[in-house]
């Protein structure tokens, strides 16, 4: 049973409270041979493992929250997230006025500062529940520099910054996977970095991009040849860009792992 917003019922909880009460009850009074109430936990671990992939969370009332802040005055913003276990997507936002709108969690709406004309949000992991793991959205306004830090340990991060603007970004994942699609202009460097997990950068046609990404015996390369020459050992070049595209750089690195380049 499921409710109008689309979490489960507190129907559903109260039932296999009581139901795990009762079995409880009659393995007491021995009225259930062989009973090991050990052999449930499997089944507890399917039924949290099910409402996290339906709804995100594990408890009621903790889905992720819309978010919208205007812009006003601002005119070069940065954003830090701290994610842990969460997974992060960020994009360009389309509305104008606005400096960021997105999703997330309870208590993690983003904190926002501004010193003038520079704003400085932050949304981090520690601000809300343990058993919270709602995606986070960030849609970033596209007519401004930003200064991007994203970091999880365990959550997967996806950036599509293809309208963007990026003044730097630093991107790394403990496991988690990285996918990146490269910003329309770039003022500095790109820093993406996975201990143990997949980077893919995708770069979309026209652009021109640097990206250096040693090769190792624990973390490999593998770039599409009709795209990318490689006129150096760890150095990767986009073939056929705008001539007069500004060039983009990437360092690309981890520890265990891939790397691909499309």
């Amino acid at each position: 049973m499921r409710t109008k917003g689309g979490a489960p019922s507190g129907w559903f909880w109260s039932l296999a409270l009581v139901a795990l009460g009762i079995a409880l009850l009659l393995n007491n009074f021995l009225l259930i041979s062989g009973f090991n109430v050990t052999t449930l936990l499997p089944l507890v671990l399917v039924i949290i493992g099910a409402v996290i992939v339906v709804r995100g969370d594990i408890f009621a009332g903790g889905a992720g929250k819309n978010f919208s802040i205007t812009r006003g005055s601002v005119e070069s913003a940065a954003l830090e997230i701290s994610a842990g276990a969460i997974d992060v997507q960020a994009y360009a936002l389309q509305r104008e006025g606005r400096l960021i709108a997105g999703q997330f969690a309870p208590n993690t709406r983003p904190f926002l500062t501004v010193d003038g004309v520079d704003a400085k949000l932050r949304m981090d992991r520690a601000m809300t529940t343990f058993f919270s793991f709602s995606a986070w959205t960030a849609a970033l306004a596209n007519d401004l520099p930003w200064k991007l830090y994203v970091s999880t340990h365990l959550g997967q991060v996806s950036l599509d910054l293809s309208d963007v603007i990026i003044d730097t970004a630093v991107i790394s994942t403990g496991l988690g996977n990285i996918q990146l699609t490269t910003p329309k202009e770039a003022l500095a460097a790109l820093y993406v970095r996975s201990a143990l997990g997949v980077i893919r950068v995708v770069v979309p046609a026209g652009q021109n991009v640097r990206i250096i990404a040693p090769n190792t015996r624990l973390f490999t390369v593998q770039a599409d040849k009709e795209r990318y020459a490689n006129p150096e050992a760890g150095i990767y070049v986009t073939l056929n860009g705008t001539l007069d595209a500004p060039e983009t750089l990437i360092y690309v690195n981890g520890t265990f792992g891939d790397a691909y380049f499309a």
